[in-house]
């Protein structure tokens, strides 16, 4: 049996375990990364970076590099099909970043890969943690092939079914949503905007329309029950029925899923030497784009905490890592539950949601918020 020391033991190489990594290893402090998979996930659900984020990612030098792959949105519009009912501008932010940025997870996962490595980190594969125990002075995680890692403490970004958070005991408290989610990257014709994201309302149910750098569009839609693998038809019928009202075909899917969608957040981000983070800390509706977004958030407070822990400050950061972020991930989910399920209001509730919310959009203030909220600037300082 083998045996590996470290000061810090990440699970997950998604963005988020990705993102913990190269900010201990940029502070010199020596890291040791697991993930189960062979090679990075080719599935990429996330599309998109907001504001606060490429802010956190800057010192990493991360965000020019997104920025450089990505293509800039600088309007996020929310419709009852061809009605705008609430328009939102980015590109009066007060930010280095004033617009969504979009870019697939699976760039953003190659660039902080990338950026790790440069920093002297990789990523052990595949290596699955399948037990853990902890004591006064550190973690010692067990992997499927009877590896042996010491680390002084664990850091769980191993996604929703997380193990290290199940062998933590950490409770995940919520639910899911009925529906299933069906996702479609496509080629099409017609006036789609190539800079805007759009939130269409729809008495069937939501469609988010997010345009790519390769020109393709990434749709969104929550529904009874998604193939799995949507072809033409299916996506141009999601796109007649929920879709605005100018002429757009679908000429051709490039890449489509299904998934189901929980919303749930963990109990606590810390369970001694053990601290989560990302998805396995938090899940969401896919509305707002902000799941990958709160995750590489995380990824850097808690970042910041372990260094100052690691380099001799009080352990007192790593509570307050969870004291900030845990509020931050309730407002997410509730944000993202409250947008789904306004799209899905029908008759006398829907005459009424786009009244209101048309009168509220001539509400600078209003509209002011929204933009906070979805760019992430709202949790500077969190």
């Amino acid at each position: 049996m083998s045996t590996i020391t470290t000061d810090v033991l990440v699970v997950g190489a998604g963005p988020t375990g990705l993102a913990v990594a190269a900010k201990l290893a940029a502070a010199g402090v020596d890291v040791t990364v697991i993930d189960h998979q062979a090679t990075g996930d080719n599935t990429s659900r996330a599309a998109v970076v907001h504001a606060r984020t490429l802010e956190v990612l800057a010192d990493l030098d991360v965000s020019r590099r997104l920025v450089e792959e990505g293509s800039k949105a600088p309007r996020f519009t929310i419709r009852d099909r061809g009605r705008v009912l609430v328009p939102i501008r980015f590109d009066d932010l007060p930010s280095d970043f004033p617009y969504a940025l979009m870019v697939s997870q699976a760039v953003t996962e190659r660039v902080l890969l990338e950026r790790l490595t440069e920093l002297g980190g990789h990523v052990r594969r595949p290596l699955s943690l399948v037990d853990l125990a902890q004591d006064e002075t550190g973690v010692t995680a067990t992997t499927q092939d009877g590896t042996e890692i010491r680390a002084r403490y664990l850091v769980g970004a191993d996604g929703m079914h997380s193990t290290v958070r199940d062998k933590a005991r950490i409770g995940f408290p919520g639910g899911k949503y009925a529906e299933s989610f069906s996702l479609a990257d496509v080629r099409l014709e017609g006036d789609l905007p190539h800079d805007e994201v759009i939130l269409y309302f729809s008495p069937e149910g939501t469609l988010v329309s997010a345009p790519l750098p390769d020109g393709s569009f990434r749709f969104v839609a929550p529904v009874e029950e998604a193939p799995a693998e949507p072809d033409v038809d299916y996506v141009q019928g999601l796109l007649d029925r929920r879709g605005g009202r100018s002429p757009v075909k679908v000429t051709e899917v490039v890449w489509g899923s299904r998934f189901l969608v929980h919303h749930r957040v963990a109990d606590t981000y810390r369970a001694g030497r053990v601290l989560i983070a990302g998805d396995a800390a938090h899940v969401h509706s896919p509305a707002g784009g902000q799941g990958m977004n709160t995750g590489l958030q995380d990824a850097v407070v808690l970042g910041d905490a372990l260094v100052a822990v690691i380099t001799g400050g009080d352990e007192t950061a790593l509570d307050d890592y969870g004291a900030r972020r845990r509020p931050v991930a309730q407002e997410v989910v509730e944000l993202s539950d409250r947008l789904t399920q306004f799209g899905l209001a029908q008759g006398v509730r829907r005459s009424v949601r786009n009244v209101v919310l048309s009168v509220l959009a001539k509400v600078p203030r209003f509209r002011r918020m929204l933009a906070w909220r979805l760019s992430g600037l709202v949790y500077r300082g969190r």
